[in-house]
C-alpha cells in the first residue's frame, strides 16, 4: 500500500476553511497528525482534512477538545473516522444531543416564569428565594442549573 499523500499546512486550511493558525493549534494539541520536512515545514496527511471537519462538527455539537480527542483516540491506529466509525460515532452524539435537548426544554420551562431582572439566581426575585438563601448552594443561576426553592 503506497503511503498517504501528504499536504502543506496551507492546503488543509484552505481546504477546511480555517486559519493556519487554528491547523497549527490542532496538531501542536496532537488532534491530527503532522510530520516535519527536512527543512522544518509541517506536513499532514491528507486525510487530515477531514479529521479537521470530525473536530469543527464535535465542536458545534458543543464537545470540548479534550472530549474530542477522546473521540479521536478510540479510533484503531488514531486514524481519521471511516463510515463505520462515523456510524458509532454518531450514536454517541445523538445521545449527547438528545441530553442538551431535555437540558434546554428544561431551561426554557425555567425561562418562562422569569420577569427579565436578570437575576437569575433568585427565581422570581424575591418571592421564592428571599434573601437569595439559594447562593448558599454555589454560584451562579442555581434555579436554572435544577436547585429546587426551598
Amino acid at each position: 500500500m503506497a503511503p498517504e499523500p501528504l499536504v502543506s499546512i496551507g492546503f488543509v486550511a484552505k481546504r477546511t476553511g480555517n486559519a493556519v493558525s487554528l491547523i497549527r493549534y490542532y496538531a501542536n494539541e496532537s488532534l491530527i497528525p503532522s510530520v516535519r520536512t527536512s527543512g522544518g515545514n509541517r506536513m499532514f496527511p491528507r486525510s487530515v482534512i477531514r479529521r479537521v471537519s470530525f473536530i469543527l462538527i464535535a465542536q458545534k455539537l458543543g464537545y470540548a477538545l479534550e472530549e474530542i480527542r477522546q473521540l479521536l483516540n478510540t479510533l484503531p491506529d488514531k486514524r481519521t473516522p471511516n463510515k463505520e466509525d462515523w456510524a458509532k460515532l454518531s450514536e454517541i452524539f445523538n445521545a449527547h444531543i438528545a441530553r442538551r435537548i431535555s437540558e434546554l426544554t428544561a431551561l426554557q420551562s425555567s425561562l418562562e416564569g422569569c420577569i427579565g431582572c436578570g437575576c437569575l439566581s433568585l427565581d422570581k426575585c424575591n418571592l421564592y428565594n428571599k434573601n437569595d438563601n439559594i447562593a448558599e448552594n454555589g454560584a451562579g443561576a442555581r434555579f436554572l442549573l435544577g436547585d429546587s426553592p426551598k
